[in-house]
């Protein structure tokens, strides 16, 4: 679901679609080593059913294999963990980070359980769960003052990243872990939500209820820089705008879920916006609206079925594959008949000369597969005349 105030996306702890604007949820980062929520872990061994219990969290050990996972992951603008001389092994100390106000607390590591809903792609429905109480998974616990600047009701922060922590690589199904499908929804109605997928399909929205979603997806390969790489990369050779070729010499393009929108490096960045300008010549422009640089007048822009009648961006990945950004993902509306090219200049100082935004992403249905180090792609399903807002979430027996 999207995020009204700060554009970002979070994802219902029930992982069905939200009832309530005041359901807890959590931020889906793609970047993150672990899932943290707001909680309190307690020494609760003597009661060896606690973990039925919400409020109660019982800490793992650090010579626990998740603990020592969890602690690989070392961030250094986060406090020492250094306390083993007052609990020693008892606990797993850890550091949850808030990637939107780059802060981070000391916590420990514990067990959350959690019931998963299963999908034969159409609609989800009720199966006989292995756990009576749900399945076990590992989440660090954090204090509630590590909210601050997240999104309203966002009680923490869901992992999907490379780390053996993430959401979906905990799942013990063959069929399902080490690949997910992500589709962010582009409004923030708590009627059109969009949806994760965890295993490869098949994917069925409305109001195609044959076209499996897998059919229409193009690949190029998902680049890891190191074996403690969390964040998702793909290669580009270039961008092209009406004919005028940006080229990239395969930059490396990070796709992350808590940037609205895609930030270049300042060179591309200039460079994109010159094509951009030059193949919307004929539009009127109007004062920029800030973070954006280049606004035009939306009345002149007209109006399709996939957004904006404006030249489409398109991205040409390490495979040879085209993943094209239509007007729907490179126009926003600011008000005042304004709607400005949504990227942004990050600076020439950054780490990653280009990094897709959620603004680029909604409506487009990607496809994780880290077992065969791939990313699949839809381009906009609004140009197929569906939305990522069209899973049918009614449930069937």
């Amino acid at each position: 679901m999207k995020d009204a105030k700060t554009s970002l996306h979070k994802v219902s702890w029930s992982f069905t679609q939200p009832t309530r604007d005041t359901d807890l949820s959590y931020l889906i980062d793609l970047d993150a080593p672990y899932i943290w929520r707001d909680c309190i872990v307690g020494n609760h061994a003597s009661d060896p059913f606690c973990f039925i219990d919400e409020g109660c969290k019982s800490p793992l050990r650090c010579d626990d294999s998740f603990c020592k996972e969890a602690q690989s992951y070392v961030n250094p603008i986060c406090p020492s963990r250094n306390i083993a001389a007052k609990y020693g092994c008892k606990i797993c100390t850890v550091t949850p980070f808030n990637p939107l106000s780059k802060s981070c607390k000391l916590s420990q590591l514990t067990n959350d359980l959690k019931h998963m809903y299963v999908t034969d792609g159409r609609n989800p429905f009720y199966d006989l769960p292995l756990n009576y109480y749900g399945e076990q998974f590992v989440l660090s616990c954090a204090p509630s003052s590590l909210l601050r600047s997240l999104p309203k009701y966002v009680n923490g922060v869901v992992a999907l990243s490379w780390s053996r922590l993430a959401f979906p690589r905990q799942i013990t199904f063959p069929s399902v872990a080490d690949k997910f499908g992500l589709c962010l929804p582009s409004s923030s109605s708590m009627s059109a939500p969009g949806a994760i997928f965890l295993g490869d399909g098949p994917f069925y929205f409305s109001p195609f209820p044959n076209l499996d979603l897998r059919t229409i997806l193009s690949y190029t390969p998902m680049v890891r820089k190191s074996s403690k790489s969390l964040g998702y990369y793909v290669k580009l050779n270039g961008i092209l705008i009406k004919g005028t070729q940006i080229t990239l010499k395969a930059k490396s393009m990070r796709l992350s879920s808590v940037v609205p929108y895609t930030t270049l490096r300042s060179d591309i960045y200039k460079a994109l916006v010159t094509a951009f300008t030059k193949a919307t010549k004929n539009i009127p422009r109007v004062n920029a609206v800030k973070p954006f640089s280049l606004c035009l007048k939306a009345s002149e822009m007209g109006s399709i079925r996939k957004g904006f009648r404006v030249p489409s961006i398109d991205l040409e990945t390490e495979s040879g594959k085209v993943w094209t950004i239509s007007g729907d993902n490179s126009m926003i509306r600011t008000g005042n008949g304004a709607a400005c090219l949504a990227f942004i200049d990050g600076g020439l100082g950054v780490k990653d000369a280009i990094v897709m935004g959620t603004f680029q992403m909604e409506n487009n249905f990607l496809f994780f597969d880290l077992e065969n180090q791939k990313l699949g792609f839809s381009s906009s399903l609004l140009a197929r005349g569906t939305t990522c807002s069209s899973f049918n979430f009614t449930f069937t027996q």
